[in-house]
């Protein structure tokens, strides 16, 4: 999987440089920012880069330790030992992905407390072992500040484990050349995209759960590449994705209009 060539990312800040750092340094790396601004876009073009592999888990709410570390399994009459995503990372030295750390159950973050300080080890009690990760293994997280404020919010003893990056969506400039190289649309469409997206996330009393993100838009960019009038793309793509509440999704209606 990692030599196949870095999938497309394009620098906002200094995340590239910090990642690599982070992963030369074996720094455990905590990414921060609201949903399709590209937190795992980057962490695939780093392991690409890297060459090292990637092992990623969406985390929810029922994600445990158990599910992480590994669990012994009946097969053929035996009784067997299975690795978690969590112990092949450590055993081969990959990059280990946590996407939305903060949902999963507080066990997970007990179990790789130990992975993120001077010891780097992972205990697998349930296997009477002791790992101690390899110098090419990183343990990237991931959460959404904003979503999660109400919700679920990472401890301070865990968060200062890490070091951490912000991240937000790209500028105007950056965001259309996004939407141009992944979807192939003319700039003349990715500009509209882009200040239809903006325009969306300036107007502060539609009341979304969240705006659209460069997601979104490479998805609506990829539909209209397709051939789907720009309008339709843009229901399918941006009005329906947001909203199922009738009214706000009129009012999108009207702002796409505006742009299309």
């Amino acid at each position: 999987m990692w030599t196949l060539p870095a999938p497309f990312y394009q620098p906002v800040n200094d995340e590239v440089a910090l990642f690599k750092t982070a992963f030369e340094q074996r720094l455990p790396l905590l990414l921060k920012g609201p949903t399709g601004c590209g937190k795992s876009r980057l962490v695939e073009h780093m392991a690409a880069t890297l060459g090292r592999p990637l092992i990623t888990v969406a985390c929810h709410d029922d994600t445990s330790a158990v599910d992480l570390v590994g669990r012994y399994l009946i097969r053929g009459g035996e009784t067997v030992w299975q690795d978690g995503p969590l112990t092949r990372a450590v055993r081969t030295g990959a990059i280990l992905y946590l996407d939305e750390i903060a949902e999963a159950r507080g066990d997970v973050v007990v179990v790789i407390h130990p992975l993120t300080d001077h010891r780097r080890t992972l205990i697998v009690e349930r296997h009477d072992e002791v790992l101690r990760a390899p110098e090419p293994f990183m343990l990237v997280c991931s959460f959404n500040p904003g979503y999660q404020r109400s919700l679920k919010e990472l401890k301070p003893s865990t968060r200062q484990r890490f070091i951490a990056a912000h991240m937000d969506y790209p500028s105007s400039e950056l965001e259309r050349k996004i939407v141009e190289v992944e979807t192939g649309v003319d700039v003349s469409t990715s500009k509209r995209l882009v200040a239809l997206a903006n325009k969306i996330r300036e107007v502060d009393n539609l009341g979304l759960a969240e705006v659209p993100s460069t997601r979104l838009l490479v998805l609506t960019g990829n539909l209209i590449a397709a051939g789907m009038p720009p309008r339709r793309a843009c229901e399918a793509g941006l009005v329906q994705a947001l909203t199922d509440d009738a009214a706000l999704a009129q009012a999108l209606r009207d702002l796409v209009a505006l742009a299309f």
